[in-house]
């Protein structure tokens, strides 16, 4: 059993992994120390277990394509006077095999044992199952 936990968003607005390293990219210099981050109306409740080695799970078009590990949470007011949770992540977009999911709002935690695999390093994609049909592989314990 692993001592943390990852947290699992969709990747609004985003086709594909590229899309989010791109906006990643191109959003460098408004933090000063330039390192991603996306920040959340909700503070998560498990901090603790997120920032012991969680990652965020990025959803593509119903489909759990990539990873960046969670280097803290951090406290950030916006322009409207609201405090919000800014999730503090490694630069490394970590691709990661394909898992279906279906759409939901803001984030949820995922637990390490219901984590896609990362694909090997230099693999950039895996040809993506039919989403039923990978649904139902997941179902019966194979991924």
């Amino acid at each position: 059993m692993a001592d943390f936990v990852n947290l699992l968003k969709l990747c609004v607005g985003a086709e594909k992994v590229e899309d989010l390293i791109d906006w990643q990219q191109s959003q460098r210099g408004r933090w000063p120390d330039g390192l991603p981050r996306h920040v959340t109306r909700m503070w998560p409740k498990r901090e603790t277990e997120i920032i012991s080695g969680g990652s965020l799970y990025w959803v593509f078009k119903g489909m759990i394509l990539a990873r960046q590990r969670i280097d803290g949470l951090e406290e950030v007011v916006g322009a409207d006077g609201i405090t919000r949770c800014a999730i503090l992540l490694d630069p490394e977009v970590i691709r990661t095999e394909g898992a279906p999911r279906r759409p939901f709002q803001g984030w949820r935690y995922l637990s390490a044992e219901e984590a896609p695999r990362d694909l090997p390093k230099g693999r950039v994609r895996e040809e993506a199952l039919p989403p039923a049909l990978a649904q139902a592989l997941a179902e019966i314990g194979l991924r």
